[in-house]
């Protein structure tokens, strides 16, 4: 056992207990946070123009400080990216973590000395709490590899800003720099493809015992490792052991991932975001993540069915119920206030709070009134995968296929990638449309009435979701595909850039 294992157990069990303390309790602990949120946001401008002097339970906060997205919010970010002081937080933020993808554009999420620390220790914290419950820590002795976005920052308004992951890299402390990969220089490089080519060419020769990233990325690597050597990821890495991921629900891509590395390894999901780093998988095999209730985020839910009311109510921790949707709406130490995330979540334990990732709030698929989420087809795929052992998925998404023949009835259309096809495509899709219904009455109700018709399945060619991705510029790193669109924009996206060919 090298140095480094060795010396992870005691930090790893006094992370443990540290932990322990505050779930005891975890809503007079979120109280506690509510209170120190308030003593500084009093004093911003923000504050001032929310009165939040005069707020003093979370009811007064529903009520005085409106549930609102980036978009709704961006005059108070744009006046942060200019440079101005004290606007949402005391002071100017340490750094902009710089997303893509909203309707305004890129956003620009404030880290402040206060949160960065939530950021910093988020993952390391999971690292220990997997090494304090399964006593494996020989993963710290070899080399570890992070798929992120660029280190490389620039200013905005005097504030160093670039991707949240390329932030991060810079705070890795430092008696695991000699650990990590890829190197500065391969880590800057823009360019996905060429920069996949730099990590391979790094990391063939050396030890890798964790790697992390975004299941469809690392399986690209997976698939350019075995490309090169011929041989199975397990042979070229006998030591790599640990696999950690966040971003999307693991499961489509576990059985591909599996069979490239050529054995089950253990892995660890992580419920990272620029607005804050939000859960983890404390207990190995419990696809349950630890809520982190005493990270500087004092949380807010709304149930998912009522988000889009004028005056939808909102929940603190102490008032979730287990099995129900709720979107999630922050309110933290990063500035954030009556912040709509945008991701959904289901609690599968209170004691501790633990929640699954079902979806986004603004993913869904309701273009004939049927409200199917991103959890139900992820769900849905699974079950159909275990009845046709053959099958294996690389990328989906989901999509309306609206008919103006009314000879011909409206339906879902599935548009798969798939590594190995079904062997009886018509059986497949069969076993997705009977999932999906039993896991959604109004779905089910529409086909019963002949509303819709059962769904299209139509496969897409090897690499589709790539070449598609990269014409969006947004091939590797964190970028992740919809599951599901209420439009055909990505539908017509994947078929375009196939015909284009």
């Amino acid at each position: 056992m090298g140095l480094k294992s060795a010396l992870s157990r005691p930090l790893a069990a006094y992370i443990h207990h540290r932990y322990q303390q505050w779930q005891q309790d975890p809503v007079a602990t979120q109280q506690r946070i509510f209170r120190q949120l308030l003593e500084k946001g009093r004093h911003t401008a923000f504050g001032r123009d929310h009165d939040v002097a005069a707020i003093r339970t979370p009811a007064d906060l529903a009520r005085q400080v409106p549930a609102r997205d980036y978009e709704a919010l961006a005059p108070y970010f744009e006046r942060v990216k200019q440079g101005e002081a004290d606007v949402l937080w005391p002071g100017r933020p340490e750094y902009l973590a710089k997303t893509s993808g909203t309707t305004s554009g890129a956003k620009y999420i404030p880290l402040t000395k206060d949160s960065l620390p939530n950021h910093i220790n988020g993952a390391r914290d999971a690292l220990l709490h997997y090494v304090h419950a399964t006593g494996n820590s020989r993963f710290l002795d070899g080399k570890l590899m992070f798929l992120s976005g660029s280190p490389e920052l620039e200013k905005v308004g005097g504030i160093h800003t670039g991707r949240l992951s390329g932030i991060v890299n810079h705070h890795v402390p430092a008696y695991l720099r000699r650990n990590q990969l890829p190197s500065y220089r391969t880590n800057i490089i823009e360019d996905w493809e060429t920069k996949l080519d730099h990590i391979v060419e790094e990391t063939l020769p050396e030890n890798m015992t964790l790697i992390s990233g975004i299941p469809p990325w690392v399986q690209m690597y997976f698939d350019k490792l075995v490309q090169i050597t011929g041989k199975p990821v397990k042979d070229i890495f006998p030591q790599f052991d640990l696999f950690v991921y966040g971003g999307v629900n693991f499961e489509p891509y576990r059985a591909k991932l599996f069979e490239t590395i050529g054995r089950p390894i253990d892995s660890i999901e992580l419920f990272p975001a620029s607005e804050g780093f939000l859960a983890f998988q404390d207990q190995p095999g419990n696809p349950g993540l630890l809520l982190l209730l005493d990270a500087g985020i004092f949380y807010e839910f709304i149930p998912a069915e009522q988000f889009f009311e004028p005056n939808p109510p909102r929940l603190t921790i102490g008032e979730v119920e287990l099995d129900r949707q709720y979107a999630l709406v922050l309110n933290s130490n990063a500035g954030l206030w009556g912040y709509s995330l945008g991701d959904t979540v289901r609690f599968v334990s209170r004691n501790p709070y633990r929640v699954v990732v079902s979806g986004r709030i603004k993913h869904f698929l309701s273009a004939f009134g049927e409200h199917v989420i991103g959890e139900e087809v992820e769900q849905t795929l699974r079950e159909a995968m275990s009845q046709f052992p053959e099958v294996e998925v690389v990328e989906f998404t989901v999509a309306p296929r609206v008919s103006s023949d009314p000879q011909e009835p409206s339906r879902h259309e599935w548009l798969i990638e798939f590594a190995r096809p079904p062997h009886d495509a018509a059986a497949f899709a069969a076993a997705l449309d009977a999932g999906l219904r039993r896991r959604n009455v109004y779905y089910d109700d529409l086909l019963s009435g002949s509303i819709l018709a059962p769904l299209l399945l139509t496969p897409l060619p090897a690499g589709a979701f790539q070449r598609y991705m990269k014409s969006l510029g947004k091939l590797g790193g964190q970028n992740k595909v919809p599951r599901l669109s209420n439009d055909r924009k990505v539908a017509e996206g994947l078929m375009s850039s196939e015909q284009a060919r």
